[in-house]
């Protein structure tokens, strides 16, 4: 059966990798998601029937279990340079030069890429085999972020044979973050009263640097390859044929790259980008001219800092010139009051704008943007239109800056300003405005996803005093919906349906839903797994809180305080609500504990036996260090083992474990 179980594994993890090559590299998918995902969750419970049959090049080993305590260091073998920029033609043929004049002679040509706006990172492979990713740095010692880069799905965990495999290969390559993905983020950042990220070079980064890989997992970023560092044996004599062995071993690179037989071909075809990389699904901050020929290159060699064969050539940004008709002040789903600046509608990036964020009213009051002012607006990152520059020259007479609100525009109830921060609050939890975005947020897809709550439903919804809480949603009927602006009766029994569906969503997005400020997705699924059940996360005291991992005095101390001023909606939720029960019933028999597991163990699957230690208070981890309490090893151990006796730390078996938790039958 094990011999089956191995063929299988290994055909489903082929399958796998073969799609994803179709997918990232060749853009050519031939299966639906649906049916991907139907592979996946085929080997994923082949693997856990079988751990002994895990290894870590699985498409399933992408995502770490545990967040890590803070990066290591690698070294680069072959050091990361920098480039030197460029930001018009002129500068382009000085580079052209310099260039002709280090290799005597005009013998040679280009090849001309888009320069990606993300994060460069060194990934390497050994036998083929995903092994580490390191960032930048200072050129020469990088962060580890190896668990970060496994969860991006366009990085293989395994590369191809159809070209011959180095022993050795390091991948260069910009990390990044899709613009939809940048969006979607920054939206959730704002639902959920955090910072939003000024563009997606910033995402990105900040994404690369989490210390608990799960978040990562779920952010979609994206990698392409674009140079080697070390090899063991080189792929090519030109950096195109290069690119053209990564594509083959499985690894994806920009389909946009050209070569250029001269400077002012190279030159052609970045204005050319300058025009059209509105239509990207990723944002593009200029292009890069390299030398093909890697001789050549050794030949040029490099300054202290940047290659002498390659040259950056910066876009400058659009900015267009528009007037602030208005500026009005939103309100949030957590109270916070955005200043937003209403515009002469203009062309920029491809759109039209006619809005522009001020952020909060500190950065207001620093540009001192006033009704009527001519103003310069650019796309942050191409995406988000921003002020960034006020013409004072043409400022009409008698325009006053706008004043900061001393109460809320929907409810006339105080404000207040953050401690130590730059955001100002509508202080009534009541008020319309920040019950519509909290409806709207609660409705959401990732919360309790009621489809058919779209915006216009719930302004009407709450502008008719129907709901005037999360919980009216659960009393309406359906002749409250008819007499409704477009409410038919299909559309009425559409909405109650949808409704009565959300009753049974999981206790995570319940807890997400509620809107509690610092309380997004990630952190939802951690109270739901620790607390199991609706009334026991209402119970949670601030001490309970306090003490779950990764939470902290913070998230508590805001929970608590939402606890203290809606305790009485929570109880009405409560008569509606009919979350899923947990799996099994939690203990403390393992409390404060941290467990190692391995080999493989005869009545537990990995994931029943982390799945296990959870329920009895337990943590389970995937290394063995000092910190560890005790370790449960199967058959076949492997290292752990040895480690952990190294450290003096206690080894178990699998009755041992059970007797632990009470399972005797087991």
């Amino acid at each position: 059966m094990t011999r089956d179980a191995r063929k299988r594994i290994e055909r489903l993890r082929a399958e796998l990798r073969g799609h994803d090559y179709l997918y990232y590299v060749l853009n050519q998918p031939e299966m639906s998601d649906r049916g991907y995902d139907k592979l996946f969750a085929e080997l994923k419970l082949l693997e856990e029937k079988h751990p002994e049959l895990v290894t870590s090049d699985s498409p399933t080993q992408r995502v770490s279990e545990r967040p890590v305590e803070g990066f290591g260091a690698i070294r680069h073998s072959v050091p990361m340079l920098s480039m030197d920029n460029t930001y018009n033609a002129d500068e382009l043929r000085a580079f052209d030069e310099r260039v002709a004049k280090g290799l005597g002679g005009r013998d040679y040509d280009y090849v001309v890429e888009l320069k990606i706006d993300g994060l460069a990172i060194s990934i390497r492979y050994e036998g083929g085999r995903f092994v580490r990713a390191a960032t930048r740095g200072d050129g020469v010692v990088g962060d580890d972020v190896t668990n970060n880069v496994k969860t991006i799905k366009s990085v293989p965990l395994a590369l191809l044979g159809e070209v011959k495999l180095p022993d050795v290969l390091e991948v260069r390559g910009e990390v990044y973050m899709p613009t939809q993905s940048f969006v979607e983020l920054n939206r959730a950042q704002q639902q959920e009263g955090k910072r939003i990220f000024a563009n997606p070079r910033n995402a990105a980064a900040g994404t690369l640097k989490l210390l608990d890989a799960r978040i990562t997992s779920g952010r979609n970023l994206a990698f392409l390859a674009y140079a080697a560092g070390e090899m063991s044996e080189p792929l090519g004599e030109e950096h195109q044929q290069v690119l053209e062995a990564f594509k083959k071993l499985g690894l994806p690179v920009n389909p946009h790259i050209e070569r250029a037989k001269d400077i002012d071909s190279a030159i052609a075809i970045c204005l050319g980008w300058e025009a059209k990389r509105s239509g990207l699904a990723y944002q593009i901050d200029g292009m890069v001219i390299k030398v093909n020929r890697i001789g050549q290159r050794d030949i040029l060699g490099a300054t202290g800092r940047a290659p002498r064969w390659c040259i950056s050539y910066k876009f400058p940004a659009e900015r267009v010139e528009t007037m602030v008709e208005s500026i009005e002040v939103q309100v949030g789903k957590s109270g916070i009051l955005t200043p937003v600046a209403n515009l002469v509608p203009v062309q920029l990036s491809g759109t039209t704008v006619g809005r522009a964020s001020l952020h909060n009213f500190d950065e207001l009051r620093r540009k001192d943007v006033r009704e009527g002012d001519t103003v310069l607006i650019e796309k942050a990152g191409e995406i988000i239109p921003q002020v960034v520059e006020v013409k004072k020259q043409f400022r009409p007479s008698g325009a006053k800056a706008y004043p900061i609100p001393k109460k809320c525009p929907d409810c006339v109830s105080k404000v207040v300003k953050d401690q130590e921060g730059v955001y100002i609050r509508c202080s009534n939890i009541d008020c319309p405005g920040r019950l519509k975005e909290r409806l709207k947020y609660f409705a959401g897809r990732g919360q309790m996803d009621i489809e058919t709550l779209g915006e216009a439903l719930i302004e009407q919804l709450v502008d008719t005093h129907l709901v005037k809480n999360f919980a009216d949603l659960y009393k309406l009927k359906k002749s409250d919906l008819i007499g409704l602006d477009r409410m038919g009766e299909k559309s009425a029994d559409n909405v109650i349906e949808a409704i009565r569906k959300s009753e049974r969503r999981a206790l995570a997005r319940i807890i997400a839903g509620l809107g509690i400020r610092h309380i997004g997705g990630q952190s939802a699924e951690i109270l739901a797994e620790h607390f199991g059940t609706f009334p026991a996360f209402m119970a949670a005291s601030e001490k309970e809180l306090v003490a779950i991992e990764q939470i902290g005095p913070t998230m508590a101390g805001s929970i608590c305080e939402y606890f203290h001023k809606q305790m009485g909606l929570l109880q009405e939720l409560l008569e509606y609500l009919s979350p899923p029960p947990p799996k099994t019933q939690r203990t403390d028999k393992l409390a404060g504990k941290t467990i190692v597991v391995t080999g493989s163990l005869e009545n537990f699957t990995r994931q029943q036996i982390k799945e296990a230690i959870v329920q009895a208070g337990g943590k389970a981890s995937s290394s063995v260090s000092k910190k560890t309490d005790f370790v449960v090893a199967g058959e076949s151990p492997g290292g752990k083992i040895d480690k952990a006796r190294r450290l003096g730390v206690k080894v178990i078996n699998e009755k041992e474990f059970s007797d632990m938790l009470g399972d005797k039958g087991r």
